[in-house]
C-alpha cells in the first residue's frame, strides 16, 4: 500500500541560505562567461 506523505505537517521554519552559499554564487556567476560560436556555446569559468 502506497505510503501518504500529506498527512505529516511541515515546520513552518524559513529557509535562508548561508551568507557563504550566496557568496560562491555570486563569485560564480561572475566568473561563467559563455561564448558562441559558429552555432556552438562554449562555456569558460575563469578563475
Amino acid at each position: 500500500m502506497a505510503k501518504l506523505y500529506t498527512q505529516k505537517k511541515l515546520a513552518a521554519t524559513k529557509m535562508l541560505p548561508k551568507k557563504e552559499t550566496v557568496s560562491f554564487i555570486l563569485q560564480y556567476s561572475k566568473a561563467l562567461k559563455i561564448v558562441k560560436y559558429s552555432g556552438m556555446n562554449f562555456k569558460i569559468i575563469a578563475n
